[in-house]
């Protein structure tokens, strides 16, 4: 079986502290329980969670969604974004499957990165990094007054804002996250080939601008 590997790259400094992880963790509580009741989905995505404050970590690695639990994550600390891509970009070289002359692979993996702030570290060596391995779609997310400048660098054209972490828009964001997946998912098993951008995912809703 061919995975579709999807990676969310979630804030987790000091700022996120309070309502807004809180909010995060159920909104991903909320994905996985859509994705597990879309057929498509639930055959083909795995879900890996990176957090990263003063540092990055692979809080869950990729893992099949009857098999995944949310993690207790807490905010603290700063926002090291160049330490979470290049960690993505190893995990990636490590859990997904390269496509040979005889083979397959696995699709390429779809990328959600979610900020509030600007990156506290010397975060291009990561880009450079993160951009060795082969990706399908990446999506950045800025709440509030995060840095969407540098959110373009890393993911083009495909940048979102939330004005607020409250419940509604957070919710929002991952309700989005989890049809995009299915979006994925279902073109997938149409033999459609994979999304290539945010025109192929489903139209964002209102409490989502797309950043142009």
């Amino acid at each position: 079986m061919r995975k579709l590997p999807v990676y969310m790259l979630l804030d987790t400094s000091g700022s996120m502290h309070g309502e807004p992880i809180e909010q995060v963790k159920n909104g991903l509580q909320m994905l996985v329980s859509a994705l597990r009741q879309d057929p498509f989905a639930l055959e083909t995505a795995f879900l890996s969670v990176i957090t990263f404050d003063s540092r990055a970590k692979q809080v869950v690695p990729l893992t099949e969604l009857t098999a995944f639990q949310v993690p207790n994550i807490e905010a603290s600390g700063v926002t090291s974004l160049g330490d979470a891509l290049r960690l993505v970009a190893d995990c990636a070289a490590r859990e997904v499957t390269k496509s040979t002359p005889e083979r397959k692979g696995d699709w390429k993996p779809m990328v959600f990165i979610m900020t509030d702030g600007a990156p506290t570290d010397d975060w291009e060596p990561g880009l450079a990094r993160f951009r060795e391995e082969k990706w399908g779609m990446i999506v950045g997310c800025a709440i509030d007054e995060a840095n969407s400048d540098v959110l373009k660098v890393v993911a083009g054209e495909a940048v979102i804002t939330l004005q607020t972490s409250d419940p509604g828009s957070v919710a929002a964001f991952f309700k989005w996250v989890s049809a995009s997946v299915s979006t994925n998912s279902a073109k997938i098993d149409s033999g459609g080939g994979e999304i290539s951008g945010l025109d192929d995912l489903p139209p964002p809703p209102p409490e989502i601008n797309v950043v142009v």
